[in-house]
């Protein structure tokens, strides 16, 4: 996939220069979420899971964004621009699909910081990736996520790249259509509340993918689905289970398995319709 000579977005912000280390976690929700228990897993010999119990739930805390306003990224930044094009291309679909459904869609911002950054939802660290604060209705990126994904997820490309934002950006019409932290149940869990909503935001991702074909006029290459379906695979809490412990507990499930994610992102990408991505009625996962 080829983004070159598309609109960019005017929701980002570059806070790499900025720094505000505060001690308190974030408590975001997303996919990057499993980066810092991919890299404790197989640095250090913790099991990823008992991590991503912990930084996949949304908990409250107060906002401790700063106060200084931040400027976009520069104008020659190759991957910043890259960021801001596809958010540009997930903000077209999602103003069209509010549309349809007789509702405005409000424009999440994207910052993008280096190491670590106070946010709405604690102190972002760049170990925990990408991830969604609906307290302050931001998407945090730390670029060397993607390089993270290239050398250790085997996951390369700019569609896989692009999954990433899309799944973040998943999270945030979650976040509008009131869908966050309303629905009963366990969190965790094979069926659990907190891997349905993982589920649905791969589901939303690809509901993008489909429809940001037709209206930003780019298309797939060869290559690219798989890339982005491996990086979702890479990432199933049963691949993350057999890779520290070589055993599956599906009761500790946050995320869903390597399965689920793919299916759940081929049946928005294949149907293009946020009807079809209801994970919380579904009987099977």
């Amino acid at each position: 996939m080829r983004m070159d000579q598309q609109d960019e977005s005017s929701n980002v912000e570059d806070a790499r220069n900025s720094s505000g280390f505060q001690f308190r976690p974030a408590h975001g929700i997303g996919l990057g979420t499993i980066a810092i228990a991919l890299i404790a897993g197989w640095l250090f010999g913790i099991n990823p899971l008992q991590i991503l119990g912990v930084l996949s739930s949304v908990q409250s805390s107060a906002p401790s964004a700063p106060t200084a306003p931040l400027s976009a990224p520069p104008a020659d930044d190759a991957q910043a621009k890259f960021v801001s094009q596809i958010l540009r291309s997930t903000e077209v679909v999602w103003d069209r699909s509010f549309q349809e459904m007789g509702r405005t869609y409000e424009y999440p911002k994207l910052t993008l910081f280096r190491d670590s950054y106070p946010t709405g939802c604690g102190q972002g660290e760049r170990a925990a990736g990408p991830f969604y604060c609906p307290n302050d209705r931001h998407i945090y990126l730390d670029l060397s996520f993607f390089d993270l994904m290239t050398r250790q997820l085997g996951a390369p490309g700019q569609f896989a790249h692009a999954y990433v934002v899309a799944h973040e950006v998943g999270h945030h019409v979650q976040n509008l259509l009131g869908i966050l932290d309303t629905r009963g149940g366990n969190r965790s869990g094979a069926s659990g509340q907190s891997v349905r909503t993982e589920l649905q935001a791969d589901c939303f991702a690809g509901v993008w993918a489909n429809r940001s074909q037709q209206e930003r006029g780019w298309r797939l290459e060869p290559g690219d689905i798989e890339t982005a379906l491996n990086a979702a695979s890479q990432i199933g809490d049963d691949t993350l289970q057999r890779r520290s412990s070589g055993t599956i507990v599906p009761e500790s499930f946050t995320h869903g398995t390597s399965a689920q994610r793919v299916s759940w992102f081929k049946r928005g990408f294949e149907s293009g319709r946020i009807d079809r991505c209801d994970t919380f009625a579904a009987d099977t996962l």
